[in-house]
Formats: C-alpha cells, sequence, structure tokens
C-alpha cells in the first residue's frame, strides 16, 4: 500500500509539472501570436485562475501514469495524453466552451494543437517521472554497496 500511495503522489506531481509546462507553452505560442498566425484563436492571459485548475486537472491525469500500458514513461505518458486530448476536443471546447465540436470554430488546426500541447503534458510527465525512478534506482545501488562488506 505504501509503495502505491508513493507511486500515485509521484505520478499526480509529473501529472502537475506536465500541466504546467504545458501551460506556460499555450500562454507563450498566444502570447507570441504564433496561435494567431496558425489561425487558431487561442491566446491566453497567463492569470493565476487560468493556470492553477490546468496545473491540478495535469496532476489528476497524470494519476493514469501508474497503469502500466508500456514500461517506457515516455511512451506511457504520450498514449495517456490521448485521454484529455479526447475529454477536451469533445467535451470541453463543445459542451462548456461552446466552440464547436474538436473546438474548431477556434480555427481548423485546433485539434492538431490540442494534441500537441497535451502531447507535450504526456512527454513532460514521462520524463519527469524517469528522472525520478533514474535517481531512487541510482541511490539505491549507492545504498547497497555501501552495505557489502569489503
Amino acid at each position: 500500500m505504501r509503495n502505491f500511495l508513493r507511486n500515485l503522489t509521484l505520478t499526480f506531481g509529473a501529472g502537475c509539472l506536465g500541466g504546467l509546462v504545458n501551460s506556460i507553452l499555450l500562454w507563450f505560442l498566444g502570447s507570441r501570436e504564433i496561435t494567431a498566425s496558425l489561425n487558431i484563436n487561442m491566446a491566453p492571459a497567463l492569470a493565476l485562475p487560468w493556470l492553477y485548475p490546468r496545473i491540478v486537472w495535469g496532476g489528476i491525469w497524470g494519476g493514469l501514469l501508474i497503469f502500466p500500458i508500456a514500461r517506457n514513461y515516455i511512451f506511457r505518458g504520450l498514449i495517456y495524453s490521448l485521454a484529455p486530448t479526447a475529454v477536451e476536443l469533445f467535451v470541453i471546447l463543445p459542451m462548456r466552451k461552446e466552440q464547436g465540436i474538436m473546438g474548431l470554430e477556434l480555427g481548423d488546426l485546433t485539434p492538431l494543437f490540442v494534441l500537441f500541447l497535451n502531447g507535450v503534458w504526456g512527454f513532460v510527465a514521462g520524463l519527469w517521472m524517469v528522472i525520478v525512478y533514474q535517481k531512487s534506482t541510482a541511490k539505491k545501488r549507492t545504498q547497497k554497496k555501501q552495505e557489502e562488506p569489503l
């Protein structure tokens, strides 16, 4: 049980980090009018009321990383990024934000852009898992070597 809780908090943290990077990237691309040049009407202001829910939801989606669909965490993150992409395209944008199915009222490339941004979330979350587990494994090896008799 302890190991499960440790992994769950780790996946939540990885998802939060992915959500932060995803949000900063969206803001950056919008503020530099890169989204506008692609005819995508997404240029949010970098404000805490916009940022906090995105980080928290990133952490909640990060909980998916606990399920071993693939051994490689980065690949796992990319695969699981399809879940928030589907929710964004088929629930949030059309129903909550009234931007049409797949958010097409925001621009024709919106579905690809959402897929890209959530792919960034999955990559960052998976990378964080790899980094943490590599450090954890290296620490265990060092402790084991110190315990071995000379």
